[in-house]
């Protein structure tokens, strides 16, 4: 049996691929959120941090506030402290059953995580004598469950990418679609950073997850009958959620922040696989605007840097993508920026990238098929008109159709970024992000010819 210990963004999900995929009895046990820090009087994360280096470029944080708050943020152990990845999957594990519920919520450096930990232990000896194993737990039902937590928490979009990929593991079928039909029914009930005003620990403080889920058991929206690693199934857990009087984190479903979930998958003619945007934390539902395109995050953050993204833009970052990254960075240096500079609700992003868990603002991530595979966001050039368009769940560059044909039989492969070693082999291994940039011997090319050479590999 397995207590598999997790602590931020990646290993979280990775520790869930290992259950599914070794299928014997165990749970996950997460080392907790970071409190908050202080900051001018206001409780602060990592995501102010980042935010405050484009109103430091943009010359209304001193250098003496950013070392204060670069100094602040941080109090103490644990993971990034709003709802961004590590927290969200943490959820996503209380959601798909495979950590007791509850657990994840504690804090790091609580006093009650000492008891989580002795919790765990009993609970992973009572798995083994009944032999409890993850292929009972991790059910096509368990896992709209989860997607159903992130929709109400506005969590991270790269939960998208990790469900798609926990799914493969487990065996069970899940298209990037069903996300977005999921999050269409859900509200967002929790007012969570990095979108809202509250952190993990207040979120512990008003009930945690279990109250997260009593909500969507109120709703009809949770499929209550699933198995925890409690022996309870997740329906006997949401009802035993004790609500903490008078808290405001979790909303209750008369009044949530909004009636539909935080997650959205577009596709159009610059997203054929689709694309994740997260409409937590902004009122945006259309954009329309010239592109400004980038190879890379540090040519983009640069004009950022420099002032050269002006209002009503669209910044377009490429050849980020799983095999052109390679491996798919977050572009969060970028994002920050904008919304440090004031840009956060004027401009809008798109990449075959990724984005942190603390990223707002209109973006558009996981672009599919992407630039290094000669996915159309190859074809964009500069001042191409580009329209974000919620509603229509499209993201679209006006061009004719024979044109973006045109541009990418003109189109050149560019020169992988490895030749060699490790990173090379995961480029010409890894599938399209819209199937959860999973490796497999016999990786697809995201219907399109590889630009990644297999030489010297």
């Amino acid at each position: 049996a397995l207590v598999v210990l997790v602590g931020c963004d990646k290993t979280i999900p990775g520790g869930i691929m290992a259950l599914a995929r070794l299928d014997i009895p165990g749970l996950i046990l997460y080392g907790g959120s970071i409190a908050p820090g202080q900051f001018e009087g206001h409780s602060v994360t990592i995501q102010d941090v980042y935010e405050a280096i484009g109103a430091h470029a943009r010359g209304t944080l001193s250098d003496a506030q950013l070392h204060e708050l670069e100094c602040s943020a941080c109090p103490g152990a644990g993971a990034c402290g709003g709802q961004f990845t590590a927290n969200t999957m943490a959820l996503v594990c209380e959601f798909l059953g495979v950590a007791p519920m509850g657990l994840s919520s504690v804090p790091a450096t609580d006093a009650a995580k000492s008891a989580a930990g002795r919790r765990a232990g009993e609970l992973v000896m009572d798995l083994l004598r009944r032999d409890l194993r993850p292929s009972r737990i991790l059910t096509r039902a368990a896992i709209e469950n989860a997607i159903a937590g992130v929709a109400a928490t506005g969590g991270s979009t790269n939960s998208v990418l990790h469900l798609l990929a926990i799914a493969q593991e487990a065996k069970q079928p899940l298209a990037i679609e069903d996300f977005d039909r999921i999050s269409s029914r859900t509200p967002i009930v929790a007012d969570l950073k990095p979108g809202g005003q509250y952190v993990a620990t207040d979120l512990y403080a008003a009930g945690g997850t279990p109250l997260v889920a009593q909500r969507l058991r109120e709703a009809g929206l949770l499929q209550a009958d699933c198995l925890t690693v409690s022996g309870k199934t997740i329906g006997e857990e949401a009802a035993a959620a004790r609500e903490t009087p008078g808290q405001k984190v979790v909303r209750p479903l008369a009044n949530p922040l909004k009636p539909t979930g935080g997650l959205v998958i577009l596709k159009g003619n610059l997203a054929p696989e689709g694309c994740v945007v997260k409409v937590a934390g902004h009122n945006l539902q259309s954009f329309r605007g010239p592109a400004r395109v980038f190879d890379d995050e540090e040519a983009a953050f640069a004009a950022v840097q420099e002032g050269r993204i002006k209002a009503g833009d669209v910044v377009v970052i490429r050849y980020e993508g799983p095999k052109g990254g390679p491996g798919m960075r977050e572009m969060l240096a970028v994002t920050a920026a904008l919304v440090g500079a004031g840009l956060g609700d004027s401009v809008a992003l798109l990449t075959d990238g990724r984005f942190s868990g603390a990223t707002h603002g209109l973006m558009a991530g996981h672009l599919a098929p992407e630039a290094a595979v000669g996915g159309p966001i190859a074809a964009v050039r500069d001042g191409d008109t580009v329209v974000f368009d919620i509603p229509g769940r499209a993201l679209s560059v006006e061009l004719a159709d024979e044109e973006v044909r045109r541009r990418l039989t003109l189109w050149t492969p560019p020169v992988p970024r490895f030749a060699t070693g490790v990173m090379a082999k995961y480029a010409h291994l890894v599938s399209s992000a819209s199937r959860g940039a999973v490796t497999s011997i016999a990786a697809p090319a995201n219907n399109m010819e590889s630009a990644v050479s297999a030489r010297a590999v």
